[in-house]
């Protein structure tokens, strides 16, 4: 691939893949090319055809470009490499992944521009170095037309992967109630998943997410939160139950253990035609013997 150095005019670089950047971050960038000057030239690729003015676009070096614009420079050196507009934008996502730079809204954007730019996702996975799962994720909301979810993965409102749990919901209005749960902070990740066999189960067991009293009310999110938390304590209750009665037992256990080398019990036992001990407590008397 050739290369060339050259300062370019500023106002003809068009930001192909423009990425929102922290505050805090883009001053640091600033500060720092005030302090020791432009340490690494931009990468940008001249387009086939100029467009609006635009001769060039940015392949990499947006952070860069903004401070040099900040401070009303005219030009800023750059490098100029051949690539497409497709390249570029390859280019630039795999720029942004290498270093760990993008937000996931961004990653998003940029894999379903890629998709409709004619790519699959095999051919994406291989040009990005992301796993092939994690691109047909993306994929997945853009072919069910989830135009709601992208929406809120775009502005990092939900996960990537809750929206995917979300979506793989089949109620439709419970994938609705679940997003509103995730964005109103009443339910968090890890709980999607535990909501969703919640769900699962009531309905296999004929119990139904609306309560006879409220048959014609719309679940809200607070009751989808509810009905977790009540879940939850069920199965907490569950559990001590459980452990209360395998204290017990191993108590009851221990204690036969013990009667059963007393001479006098052995003796009482025999005296009441009680040799033979029922075949379970025999077995875990026997145990551990």
């Amino acid at each position: 691939m050739n290369r060339e150095l050259r300062n370019v005019e500023i106002n003809k670089i068009f930001v192909l893949n423009p990425r929102e950047r922290n505050k805090q971050i883009a001053k640091e960038i600033r500060q720092n090319i005030e302090d020791v000057g432009l340490k690494r030239p931009i990468t940008i690729s001249k387009k086939a055809v100029p467009q609006d003015g635009y001769e060039y676009d940015l392949v990499c070096g947006q952070g860069r470009l903004e401070a040099y614009m900040a401070k009303n420079q005219t030009t800023i050196p750059a490098i100029i490499v051949d690539a497409n507009e497709e390249d570029s934008l390859i280019m630039s996502l795999v720029e942004n992944i290498a270093r760990k730079n993008y937000q996931p809204y961004e990653l998003f954007k940029n894999v379903k521009q890629l998709r409709d730019n004619g790519y699959n996702s095999n051919e994406i996975a291989e040009k990005t170095g992301l796993g092939k799962d994690y691109i047909n994720q993306m994929l997945k909301l853009q072919d069910r037309g989830e135009e709601r979810l992208i929406n809120a993965v775009e502005t990092n409102k939900v996960p990537l992967n809750v929206a995917i749990q979300i979506i793989e919901t089949p109620d439709s209005e419970m994938q609705s109630l679940l997003q509103d749960a995730y964005e109103q902070n009443l339910i968090r990740g890890n709980k999607i998943g535990q909501i969703k066999k919640i769900i699962e189960q009531r309905k296999k067991s004929g119990k139904g997410l609306r309560s006879r009293a409220h048959q014609h009310k719309p679940l809200s999110p607070a009751d989808l939160n509810k009905i977790y938390e009540q879940e939850i304590s069920k199965k907490r209750l569950l559990i001590r139950k459980a452990d209360k009665v395998e204290s017990t037992l191993i108590f009851l256990i221990e204690s036969f253990k013990k009667l059963l080398v007393d001479s006098n019990f052995a003796n009482l036992l025999k005296a009441e035609n009680l040799e033979k001990l029922p075949q379970f407590i025999s077995e875990k008397v026997n145990q551990d013997v």
